[in-house]
């Protein structure tokens, strides 16, 4: 069986934080661009009424 000593520990906890840090920033990023890309298909398959009239309102 292995033995962590404190320093081992601070290790473990100091790269699981990072690992989890780093996951959520990558998956942030992935949700943003899909976002971003179903709102452009969005409105490239509006008509041409609807984006002259929320060119108007912004």
């Amino acid at each position: 069986m292995m033995d962590f000593g404190p320093v081992g520990i601070f290790v473990l906890i100091v790269t699981s934080a990072a690992s989890f840090l780093l996951a959520r920033w990558l998956s942030k990023r992935v949700r943003d661009k899909r976002r971003e890309r179903e709102r452009r298909a969005a409105e490239a398959s509006q008509s041409r009424q609807v984006r002259r009239a929320r060119e108007r309102r912004k």
